[in-house]
C-alpha cells in the first residue's frame, strides 16, 4: 500500500491551497484518513481526520479554516486549507488506517509529506 500525497507548495499569508493524498495498493478497506503535521521542532499533530462515515475532527488551530474530504470509491483524501498563516508552515502527511491484503487486520499507512509554506 501506498500514500501518495500532493498540492503543497508556498502560498502568501491569507491565501489557500488544496493537498490531494490516493492510496493504492492491494486495498481491502480503509477505515479513518487523515493529515498530520510537523513544523521543525515540534511534534508531528493531527490537522483533520475523516471516517469512512464522512465524520470529521479538526484540530483546534484550524477550525474554521480548514476542510477535509474523501472520496470513498476513489481511495483519496483532500485538504482544503484557506487564509494560511505562517504558522501553518510545516510538512503534512497523509494517513490513512488501512486493511491491505492478505491481511485481517488494520493499520496506520503514512505517505511521503509535502512542505506547505506560508511566507510573504
Amino acid at each position: 500500500v501506498q500514500l501518495q500525497a500532493s498540492g503543497g507548495g508556498l502560498v502568501q499569508p491569507g491565501g489557500s491551497l488544496r493537498l490531494s493524498c490516493a492510496a493504492s495498493g492491494t486495498i481491502l478497506g480503509i477505515r479513518d484518513m487523515g493529515w498530520y503535521r510537523q513544523a521543525p521542532g515540534n511534534q508531528r499533530e493531527l490537522v483533520a481526520s475523516i471516517t469512512n462515515g464522512g465524520s470529521t475532527l479538526y484540530g483546534d488551530s484550524v477550525k474554521g479554516r480548514f476542510t477535509i474530504s474523501r472520496d470513498s470509491a476513489k481511495n483519496t483524501v483532500n485538504l482544503q486549507m484557506n487564509l494560511l498563516k505562517p504558522e501553518d508552515t510545516a510538512v503534512y502527511y497523509c494517513n490513512g488506517n488501512i486493511r491491505a491484503y492478505p491481511s485481517n487486520t488494520y493499520r496506520a499507512y503514512w505517505g511521503q509529506g509535502t512542505l506547505v509554506t506560508v511566507s510573504s
